[in-house]
Protein backbone atom coordinates (compact mmCIF):
# COMPACT_ATOMS: atom_id res chain seq x y z
CA UNK A 1 0.00 0.00 0.00
CA UNK A 2 1.36 3.19 -1.06
CA UNK A 3 1.13 6.10 1.38
CA UNK A 4 -0.20 9.27 -0.02
CA UNK A 5 2.35 12.09 0.18
CA UNK A 6 1.68 15.86 0.29
CA UNK A 7 -0.24 17.26 -2.70
CA UNK A 8 2.04 18.77 -5.30
CA UNK A 9 1.08 21.77 -7.35
CA UNK A 10 2.03 20.08 -10.56
CA UNK A 11 -0.21 19.46 -13.53
CA UNK A 12 0.46 16.96 -16.27
CA UNK A 13 -0.67 17.44 -19.86
CA UNK A 14 -1.80 14.64 -22.14
CA UNK A 15 1.78 13.85 -23.00
CA UNK A 16 2.65 13.41 -19.29
CA UNK A 17 4.76 16.54 -19.41
CA UNK A 18 4.81 18.93 -16.47
CA UNK A 19 3.23 22.35 -16.96
CA UNK A 20 4.03 25.12 -14.50
CA UNK A 21 1.26 27.74 -14.45
CA UNK A 22 2.38 31.42 -14.36
CA UNK A 23 0.75 34.01 -12.13
CA UNK A 24 -1.45 36.55 -13.99
CA UNK A 25 0.08 40.08 -14.12
CA UNK A 26 -2.82 42.46 -13.52
CA UNK A 27 -0.57 45.45 -14.28
CA UNK A 28 -0.31 44.30 -17.88
CA UNK A 29 -4.02 44.88 -18.49
CA UNK A 30 -3.82 48.23 -16.78
CA UNK A 31 -0.87 49.29 -18.95
CA UNK A 32 -2.72 48.26 -22.08
CA UNK A 33 -5.75 50.31 -21.04
CA UNK A 34 -3.50 53.26 -20.26
CA UNK A 35 -1.76 52.92 -23.64
CA UNK A 36 -5.06 52.80 -25.52
CA UNK A 37 -6.23 55.87 -23.66
CA UNK A 38 -3.03 57.77 -24.52
CA UNK A 39 -3.22 56.78 -28.19
CA UNK A 40 -6.80 58.02 -28.30
CA UNK A 41 -5.80 61.32 -26.75
CA UNK A 42 -2.96 61.69 -29.27
CA UNK A 43 -5.28 61.10 -32.22
CA UNK A 44 -7.79 63.58 -30.81
CA UNK A 45 -5.07 66.19 -30.40
CA UNK A 46 -3.78 65.57 -33.92
CA UNK A 47 -7.30 66.05 -35.30
CA UNK A 48 -7.67 69.27 -33.33
CA UNK A 49 -4.28 70.41 -34.57
CA UNK A 50 -5.28 69.77 -38.18
CA UNK A 51 -8.45 71.78 -37.68
CA UNK A 52 -6.51 74.63 -36.08
CA UNK A 53 -3.96 74.57 -38.91
CA UNK A 54 -6.71 74.81 -41.54
CA UNK A 55 -8.25 77.71 -39.61
CA UNK A 56 -4.83 79.42 -39.61
CA UNK A 57 -4.52 79.00 -43.39
CA UNK A 58 -8.03 80.38 -44.00
CA UNK A 59 -7.25 83.42 -41.86
CA UNK A 60 -4.57 84.44 -44.38
CA UNK A 61 -7.03 84.64 -47.31
CA UNK A 62 -8.30 87.28 -46.95
CA UNK A 63 -5.72 88.55 -44.45
CA UNK A 64 -7.42 88.95 -41.06
CA UNK A 65 -5.06 89.72 -38.14
CA UNK A 66 -7.66 88.94 -35.46
CA UNK A 67 -8.53 85.53 -36.93
CA UNK A 68 -4.84 84.76 -37.44
CA UNK A 69 -4.08 85.55 -33.79
CA UNK A 70 -6.96 83.32 -32.61
CA UNK A 71 -5.97 80.43 -34.89
CA UNK A 72 -2.31 80.79 -33.96
CA UNK A 73 -3.16 80.54 -30.24
CA UNK A 74 -5.25 77.46 -30.91
CA UNK A 75 -2.40 75.75 -32.81
CA UNK A 76 0.05 76.56 -30.02
CA UNK A 77 -2.37 75.15 -27.41
CA UNK A 78 -2.69 71.88 -29.34
CA UNK A 79 1.09 71.63 -29.76
CA UNK A 80 1.49 72.19 -26.02
CA UNK A 81 -0.96 69.38 -25.22
CA UNK A 82 0.83 67.00 -27.56
CA UNK A 83 4.14 67.91 -25.98
CA UNK A 84 2.70 67.16 -22.54
CA UNK A 85 1.47 63.75 -23.76
CA UNK A 86 4.92 62.98 -25.14
CA UNK A 87 6.58 63.75 -21.80
CA UNK A 88 3.94 61.77 -19.91
CA UNK A 89 4.53 58.72 -22.12
CA UNK A 90 8.29 58.88 -21.71
CA UNK A 91 7.99 59.16 -17.92
CA UNK A 92 5.81 56.04 -17.71
CA UNK A 93 7.78 54.10 -20.33
CA UNK A 94 11.44 55.06 -19.94
CA UNK A 95 12.95 51.94 -21.51
CA UNK A 96 10.60 49.41 -23.07
CA UNK A 97 12.18 45.98 -22.57
CA UNK A 98 10.29 44.09 -25.17
CA UNK A 99 7.55 45.07 -27.55
CA UNK A 100 4.84 42.87 -28.91
CA UNK A 101 3.77 43.21 -32.57
CA UNK A 102 0.83 45.31 -31.40
CA UNK A 103 3.13 47.59 -29.38
CA UNK A 104 5.42 47.97 -32.39
CA UNK A 105 2.49 49.02 -34.56
CA UNK A 106 1.36 51.56 -31.97
CA UNK A 107 4.88 52.92 -31.59
CA UNK A 108 5.12 53.24 -35.38
CA UNK A 109 1.89 55.21 -35.47
CA UNK A 110 3.11 57.43 -32.65
CA UNK A 111 6.34 58.06 -34.55
CA UNK A 112 4.34 58.93 -37.68
CA UNK A 113 2.21 61.39 -35.70
CA UNK A 114 5.32 62.89 -34.14
CA UNK A 115 6.80 63.45 -37.61
CA UNK A 116 3.54 65.06 -38.68
CA UNK A 117 3.68 67.17 -35.55
CA UNK A 118 7.15 68.42 -36.51
CA UNK A 119 5.82 69.38 -39.93
CA UNK A 120 3.05 71.40 -38.33
CA UNK A 121 5.55 73.06 -36.01
CA UNK A 122 7.62 74.17 -39.02
CA UNK A 123 4.54 75.51 -40.79
CA UNK A 124 3.39 77.36 -37.69
CA UNK A 125 6.80 79.00 -37.32
CA UNK A 126 6.61 80.02 -40.98
CA UNK A 127 3.17 81.56 -40.49
CA UNK A 128 4.34 83.33 -37.36
CA UNK A 129 7.24 84.81 -39.32
CA UNK A 130 4.83 85.98 -42.05
CA UNK A 131 2.57 87.51 -39.41
CA UNK A 132 5.49 89.42 -37.92
CA UNK A 133 6.47 90.70 -41.38
CA UNK A 134 2.89 91.77 -42.06
CA UNK A 135 2.68 93.49 -38.70
CA UNK A 136 5.89 95.38 -39.47
CA UNK A 137 4.53 96.39 -42.88
CA UNK A 138 1.23 97.49 -41.36
CA UNK A 139 3.06 99.57 -38.76
CA UNK A 140 5.14 101.25 -41.47
CA UNK A 141 2.05 102.01 -43.57
CA UNK A 142 0.24 103.36 -40.54
CA UNK A 143 3.14 105.72 -39.90
CA UNK A 144 2.90 106.94 -43.51
CA UNK A 145 -0.85 107.47 -43.12
CA UNK A 146 -0.32 109.43 -39.90
CA UNK A 147 2.31 111.60 -41.58
CA UNK A 148 0.01 112.20 -44.56
CA UNK A 149 -2.86 113.16 -42.27
CA UNK A 150 -0.58 115.61 -40.47
CA UNK A 151 0.44 117.21 -43.77
CA UNK A 152 -3.19 117.30 -44.85
CA UNK A 153 -4.21 119.06 -41.65
CA UNK A 154 -1.53 121.73 -42.11
CA UNK A 155 -2.49 122.21 -45.74
CA UNK A 156 -6.21 122.51 -44.97
CA UNK A 157 -5.47 125.29 -42.48
CA UNK A 158 -3.55 127.23 -45.12
CA UNK A 159 -6.28 126.66 -47.72
CA UNK A 160 -8.99 127.83 -45.32
CA UNK A 161 -7.02 131.00 -44.67
CA UNK A 162 -6.89 131.64 -48.42
CA UNK A 163 -10.53 130.73 -48.97
CA UNK A 164 -9.73 127.89 -51.37
CA UNK A 165 -11.40 125.11 -49.40
CA UNK A 166 -15.18 124.79 -49.12
CA UNK A 167 -17.28 122.46 -47.00
CA UNK A 168 -17.97 120.09 -49.88
CA UNK A 169 -14.28 119.62 -50.61
CA UNK A 170 -13.58 119.05 -46.90
CA UNK A 171 -16.02 116.15 -46.87
CA UNK A 172 -14.63 114.61 -50.03
CA UNK A 173 -11.08 114.99 -48.69
CA UNK A 174 -11.84 112.68 -45.79
CA UNK A 175 -13.00 109.97 -48.21
CA UNK A 176 -10.47 110.34 -51.00
CA UNK A 177 -7.44 111.41 -48.90
CA UNK A 178 -5.81 112.91 -51.98
CA UNK A 179 -3.65 115.18 -49.84
CA UNK A 180 -1.47 112.18 -48.99
CA UNK A 181 0.00 112.06 -52.52
CA UNK A 182 3.79 111.95 -52.62
CA UNK A 183 5.86 114.14 -54.94
CA UNK A 184 7.59 111.66 -57.26
CA UNK A 185 8.82 111.62 -60.89
CA UNK A 186 6.07 109.13 -61.73
CA UNK A 187 3.48 111.64 -60.51
CA UNK A 188 4.86 114.23 -62.94
CA UNK A 189 4.96 111.68 -65.77
CA UNK A 190 1.30 110.88 -65.16
CA UNK A 191 0.43 114.59 -65.12
CA UNK A 192 2.30 115.08 -68.42
CA UNK A 193 0.31 112.23 -69.99
CA UNK A 194 -2.91 113.82 -68.76
CA UNK A 195 -1.86 117.15 -70.26
CA UNK A 196 -1.29 115.64 -73.69
CA UNK A 197 -4.60 113.79 -73.47
CA UNK A 198 -6.35 117.07 -72.63
CA UNK A 199 -4.76 118.71 -75.70
CA UNK A 200 -6.01 115.83 -77.83
CA UNK A 201 -9.48 116.02 -76.27
CA UNK A 202 -9.86 119.79 -76.77
CA UNK A 203 -8.70 119.58 -80.39
CA UNK A 204 -11.80 117.56 -81.26
CA UNK A 205 -14.47 120.20 -80.42
CA UNK A 206 -12.17 122.88 -81.85
CA UNK A 207 -11.91 121.08 -85.21
CA UNK A 208 -15.63 120.28 -85.22
CA UNK A 209 -16.56 123.91 -84.63
CA UNK A 210 -14.18 124.99 -87.40
CA UNK A 211 -15.87 122.53 -89.75
CA UNK A 212 -19.31 123.77 -88.75
CA UNK A 213 -18.19 127.39 -89.30
CA UNK A 214 -16.99 126.56 -92.83
CA UNK A 215 -13.25 126.74 -92.25
CA UNK A 216 -10.86 125.21 -94.81
CA UNK A 217 -9.06 122.78 -92.52
CA UNK A 218 -6.31 122.00 -95.04
CA UNK A 219 -5.49 125.69 -95.37
CA UNK A 220 -5.69 126.16 -91.59
CA UNK A 221 -3.30 123.25 -90.98
CA UNK A 222 -0.86 124.66 -93.53
CA UNK A 223 -1.10 128.12 -91.93
CA UNK A 224 -0.19 126.66 -88.53
CA UNK A 225 2.94 124.96 -89.88
CA UNK A 226 3.63 125.19 -93.63
CA UNK A 227 5.42 122.61 -95.78
CA UNK A 228 4.69 119.62 -93.55
CA UNK A 229 4.27 116.46 -95.64
CA UNK A 230 1.53 114.36 -94.03
CA UNK A 231 1.39 110.62 -94.67
CA UNK A 232 -2.40 110.74 -94.45
CA UNK A 233 -4.93 113.56 -94.56
CA UNK A 234 -6.24 112.51 -91.15
CA UNK A 235 -2.82 113.29 -89.70
CA UNK A 236 -3.45 117.00 -90.18
CA UNK A 237 -5.23 116.90 -86.84
CA UNK A 238 -1.75 117.00 -85.29
CA UNK A 239 -1.31 120.52 -86.69
CA UNK A 240 -4.20 121.69 -84.49
CA UNK A 241 -2.80 119.80 -81.49
CA UNK A 242 0.52 121.56 -82.14
CA UNK A 243 -1.28 124.92 -82.28
CA UNK A 244 -2.96 124.27 -78.92
CA UNK A 245 0.35 123.11 -77.42
CA UNK A 246 2.24 126.21 -78.57
CA UNK A 247 -0.33 128.58 -77.05
CA UNK A 248 -0.90 126.70 -73.79
CA UNK A 249 2.80 126.07 -73.01
CA UNK A 250 3.88 129.61 -73.82
CA UNK A 251 5.66 130.93 -70.71
CA UNK A 252 5.86 127.50 -69.06
CA UNK A 253 9.55 128.07 -68.27
CA UNK A 254 8.64 131.12 -66.18
CA UNK A 255 7.65 130.79 -62.53
CA UNK A 256 4.70 133.16 -63.10
CA UNK A 257 3.63 131.25 -66.24
CA UNK A 258 3.27 134.67 -67.92
CA UNK A 259 0.45 135.62 -65.55
CA UNK A 260 0.45 139.31 -64.59
CA UNK A 261 0.55 140.17 -60.87
CA UNK A 262 2.02 136.73 -60.10
CA UNK A 263 5.60 137.84 -59.61
CA UNK A 264 5.90 137.01 -55.91
CA UNK A 265 8.40 134.23 -55.18
CA UNK A 266 6.66 130.98 -54.21
CA UNK A 267 8.35 128.06 -52.43
CA UNK A 268 8.45 124.51 -53.80
CA UNK A 269 6.11 123.41 -51.03
CA UNK A 270 3.62 126.14 -51.88
CA UNK A 271 3.58 125.09 -55.55
CA UNK A 272 2.84 121.52 -54.50
CA UNK A 273 0.07 122.69 -52.16
CA UNK A 274 -1.51 124.58 -55.07
CA UNK A 275 -1.33 121.41 -57.14
CA UNK A 276 -3.02 119.37 -54.41
CA UNK A 277 -5.69 121.99 -53.75
CA UNK A 278 -6.95 122.11 -57.35
CA UNK A 279 -6.18 118.57 -58.48
CA UNK A 280 -9.45 116.93 -57.42
CA UNK A 281 -11.74 119.95 -57.92
CA UNK A 282 -13.83 120.98 -60.89
CA UNK A 283 -12.09 123.99 -62.46
CA UNK A 284 -15.36 125.93 -62.65
CA UNK A 285 -15.88 125.42 -58.91
CA UNK A 286 -12.38 126.78 -58.24
CA UNK A 287 -13.10 129.86 -60.37
CA UNK A 288 -16.51 130.45 -58.81
CA UNK A 289 -14.84 130.77 -55.39
CA UNK A 290 -12.19 133.20 -56.59
CA UNK A 291 -12.46 134.35 -60.24
CA UNK A 292 -9.39 136.60 -59.91
CA UNK A 293 -7.08 134.00 -58.36
CA UNK A 294 -3.81 133.12 -60.07
CA UNK A 295 -5.54 130.16 -61.68
CA UNK A 296 -8.39 132.40 -62.82
CA UNK A 297 -6.00 134.90 -64.42
CA UNK A 298 -4.14 132.03 -66.09
CA UNK A 299 -7.35 130.63 -67.62
CA UNK A 300 -8.42 134.06 -68.81
CA UNK A 301 -5.08 134.89 -70.49
CA UNK A 302 -4.74 131.48 -72.14
CA UNK A 303 -8.27 131.52 -73.52
CA UNK A 304 -7.75 134.91 -75.14
CA UNK A 305 -4.43 133.69 -76.56
CA UNK A 306 -5.72 130.34 -77.81
CA UNK A 307 -9.08 131.36 -79.32
CA UNK A 308 -8.46 134.01 -81.96
CA UNK A 309 -11.13 136.74 -82.30
CA UNK A 310 -11.86 135.71 -85.91
CA UNK A 311 -12.16 132.11 -84.79
CA UNK A 312 -14.58 132.98 -81.97
CA UNK A 313 -16.65 135.27 -84.19
CA UNK A 314 -17.09 132.47 -86.72
CA UNK A 315 -18.00 129.99 -83.97
CA UNK A 316 -20.63 132.02 -82.12
CA UNK A 317 -21.55 134.84 -84.51
CA UNK A 318 -20.62 137.44 -81.92
CA UNK A 319 -17.93 138.36 -79.40
CA UNK A 320 -20.08 138.19 -76.28
CA UNK A 321 -18.18 135.31 -74.68
CA UNK A 322 -14.82 136.91 -75.40
CA UNK A 323 -15.94 140.23 -73.96
CA UNK A 324 -17.26 138.47 -70.87
CA UNK A 325 -13.88 136.76 -70.33
CA UNK A 326 -12.01 140.02 -70.88
CA UNK A 327 -14.17 141.71 -68.25
CA UNK A 328 -13.07 139.12 -65.65
CA UNK A 329 -15.82 136.51 -65.98
CA UNK A 330 -15.73 132.78 -66.65
CA UNK A 331 -18.75 131.70 -68.72
CA UNK A 332 -20.47 128.37 -68.16
CA UNK A 333 -20.77 127.54 -71.86
CA UNK A 334 -19.85 123.99 -72.97
CA UNK A 335 -16.96 125.30 -75.10
CA UNK A 336 -15.43 127.30 -72.25
CA UNK A 337 -15.86 124.42 -69.82
CA UNK A 338 -14.05 122.14 -72.29
CA UNK A 339 -11.28 124.72 -72.41
CA UNK A 340 -11.10 124.85 -68.59
CA UNK A 341 -10.33 121.12 -68.44
CA UNK A 342 -7.43 121.74 -70.79
CA UNK A 343 -6.24 124.80 -68.84
CA UNK A 344 -6.42 122.96 -65.52
CA UNK A 345 -4.24 120.06 -66.73
CA UNK A 346 -1.54 122.43 -68.07
CA UNK A 347 -1.66 124.61 -64.96
CA UNK A 348 -1.33 121.58 -62.68
CA UNK A 349 1.66 120.37 -64.70
CA UNK A 350 3.34 123.78 -64.21
CA UNK A 351 2.61 123.74 -60.44
CA UNK A 352 4.11 120.26 -60.25
CA UNK A 353 7.19 121.18 -62.29
CA UNK A 354 8.06 123.93 -59.81
CA UNK A 355 7.41 121.67 -56.82
CA UNK A 356 10.64 119.78 -57.48
CA UNK A 357 14.06 120.93 -56.32
CA UNK A 358 15.68 121.48 -58.74
CA UNK A 359 12.64 122.33 -60.81
CA UNK A 360 11.64 120.29 -63.85
CA UNK A 361 13.05 121.71 -67.08
CA UNK A 362 10.97 121.91 -70.26
CA UNK A 363 12.49 121.58 -73.72
CA UNK A 364 11.02 122.05 -77.20
CA UNK A 365 11.86 120.48 -80.53
CA UNK A 366 12.08 122.68 -83.61
CA UNK A 367 10.72 121.78 -87.01
CA UNK A 368 13.36 120.11 -89.18
CA UNK A 369 15.25 118.60 -86.24
CA UNK A 370 16.58 115.09 -86.78
CA UNK A 371 14.48 112.51 -84.93
CA UNK A 372 16.09 111.18 -81.72
CA UNK A 373 14.64 108.18 -79.91
CA UNK A 374 16.14 109.43 -76.65
CA UNK A 375 14.45 112.83 -76.58
CA UNK A 376 11.47 112.31 -78.89
CA UNK A 377 8.50 110.04 -79.36
CA UNK A 378 6.53 109.83 -82.59
CA UNK A 379 2.78 110.29 -82.12
CA UNK A 380 2.28 107.92 -85.06
CA UNK A 381 3.80 104.48 -84.63
CA UNK A 382 5.04 101.90 -87.16
CA UNK A 383 7.45 104.15 -89.09
CA UNK A 384 8.81 102.53 -92.28
CA UNK A 385 12.35 103.56 -93.22
CA UNK A 386 13.81 102.60 -96.58
CA UNK A 387 17.31 101.17 -96.59
CA UNK A 388 19.89 103.93 -96.83
CA UNK A 389 17.31 106.67 -96.25
CA UNK A 390 18.05 109.68 -94.07
CA UNK A 391 16.78 109.82 -90.55
CA UNK A 392 13.27 111.30 -90.28
CA UNK A 393 12.82 114.99 -89.60
CA UNK A 394 10.40 116.63 -87.20
CA UNK A 395 7.41 118.27 -88.85
CA UNK A 396 5.43 119.26 -85.75
CA UNK A 397 5.92 119.24 -82.00
CA UNK A 398 2.61 118.38 -80.34
CA UNK A 399 3.91 118.15 -76.76
CA UNK A 400 7.19 119.44 -75.27
CA UNK A 401 9.63 117.21 -73.41
CA UNK A 402 10.81 117.48 -69.80
CA UNK A 403 13.92 116.79 -67.75
CA UNK A 404 13.50 115.61 -64.15
CA UNK A 405 17.08 115.60 -62.96
CA UNK A 406 18.75 113.26 -65.44
CA UNK A 407 15.52 111.50 -66.42
CA UNK A 408 13.94 112.40 -69.75
CA UNK A 409 10.24 112.58 -70.60
CA UNK A 410 10.24 112.51 -74.40
CA UNK A 411 8.74 115.30 -76.50
CA UNK A 412 5.93 114.10 -78.77
CA UNK A 413 6.40 114.92 -82.43
CA UNK A 414 4.90 114.29 -85.84
CA UNK A 415 7.49 113.29 -88.43
CA UNK A 416 7.25 114.85 -91.86
CA UNK A 417 7.58 112.97 -95.15
CA UNK A 418 7.80 109.46 -93.76
CA UNK A 419 5.92 106.25 -94.46
CA UNK A 420 3.84 104.43 -91.88
CA UNK A 421 2.90 100.76 -91.98
CA UNK A 422 -0.81 100.00 -92.21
Amino acid sequence: MIRAGPKESQIYDNNSQKVYPQPIDENMNQNMDSMDSMIGRIFNNISSLKAAYIQLQEAHTPYDPDKIQTADKRVIDELTRLSELKHTYREKNPKPIAASPQDSRLLSEIQEQQNLLKTYEVMVKKFQSQIQNRDTEITHLQQQIDEAKHRKSKLEKKLKQRGLLNKESEESDEEENYFSIELTPSLFTSAADNSYQSIHDFSKPLINMMKAAGWDLDAAANAIEPDVVYARRAHKKYAFESYICQRMFSGFHEESFSVKDATATVSNEAFFHQFLAVRAMDPLDVLSQNPDSVFGKFCRSKYLLLVHPKMEGSFFGNMDQRNYVMSGGHPRTPFYQAFLKLAKSIWLLHRLAYSFDPKVRVFQVKKGSEFSEIHMESVVKNIVLDEGAERPKVGLMVMPGFMIGTSVIQARVYLSNVKYAD
